[in-house]
């Protein structure tokens, strides 16, 4: 059997980064979080924590957090059964994979309507999130894959709309004669990161045709609207971010008939499914509150 004491310090090492930070976390010493890494890696036989700034679990370390992860959301589930339980209870974490979008727009209030855990959240794009649940490295994910993952519930949320957006002065300078192939091709254009595709799907949708603008990289929700705002390209802007701008007229729309309407997804770990019941709730009102879902 493997100590739980020693697993809980391997869990905080590689959550918080340092095992200083760990020791803080479990309220001992740095030492004593040493020493039951050095037991648990005896225990084991190989080496768990990769240690550097900030320490990176190994390929059966990352294994050991996810076992424990998923002991600590067990365990949470005796509480009401268990009520002498109740003094010794730490909160749980919960993990999940998440894109950015969906954070700045409406998971944040799921999360407030879910009690009693705290929150690791996985920024990736909505295509890939799938991934991080397919590992086991979370429990559950946001995600635009309507499959369901091999041991995952998976419900549908609505699609997140998107709107192609820019500022007056930047349509005026850049699109002054319309919205065509060949002012695309050269109007700055914002792309959050390598695996945003939402740009180029929009341009072949809307002209028929790939087009290769000029980019500027903004890995940040709320820096696509500032850059829109500022003038310094045009992006797709996730409708609920920027309705208050278009209606001010401080931003417009390249193309307000071609909206970009992108399904998402929430999947969970069936082993751990009854333990998310809250969240899963909280996320499916969230969700239908700002999502497009079908007629």
């Amino acid at each position: 059997m493997l100590d739980y004491a020693h697993l809980a310090a391997l869990a905080a090492v590689v959550r918080t980064g340092s095992f200083e930070r760990a020791a803080q976390q479990l309220n001992v010493t740095p030492s004593a979080v040493s020493q039951r890494i050095k037991l648990l890696e005896e225990r084991v036989g190989t080496v768990l924590v990769v240690r550097g700034q900030p320490c990176t679990p190994t390929g059966v370390g990352q294994r050991l957090c996810q076992h424990v992860e998923q002991v600590a959301l067990l365990e949470s589930s005796l509480q009401g059964s268990l009520p002498s339980l109740q003094a010794e209870r730490q909160p749980t974490t919960l993990r999940i994979a998440v894109n950015a979008d969906s954070l700045a727009t409406w998971l944040i209030k799921a999360i407030a309507r879910t009690e009693g855990y705290l929150f690791d959240l996985v920024l990736d794009d909505e295509d890939h999130s799938a991934g991080w649940l397919r590992r086991g490295e979370v429990v559950a994910a946001v995600t635009g894959n309507s499959t369901p993952i091999q041991g995952c519930d998976c419900h549908p949320l609505g699609a997140l709309r998107y709107v192609a957006t820019a500022s007056p002065e930047y349509c005026a300078r850049w699109f002054s004669g319309g919205f065509s192939e060949a002012a695309a091709a050269q109007a700055p254009c914002l792309i959050f990161n390598q695996k945003d595709r939402l740009q180029a799907e929009w341009l072949r949708q809307v002209l028929g045709t790939d087009v290769h603008p000029p980019l500027h990289w903004l890995p940040s929700s709320q820096a696509f609207v500032d850059a829109a705002l500022a003038g310094i390209g045009w992006g797709m802007n996730p409708e609920p971010l920027v309705a208050d701008h278009l209606r001010a007229g401080r931003l417009a729309a390249l193309r307000l008939d071609k909206p970009l309407d992108v399904p998402l997804f929430w999947q969970q770990s069936r082993i751990v499914s009854p333990m998310l019941n809250q969240m899963t709730r909280a996320v499916l009102h969230e969700a239908k509150s700002v999502l497009v879902q079908d007629p």
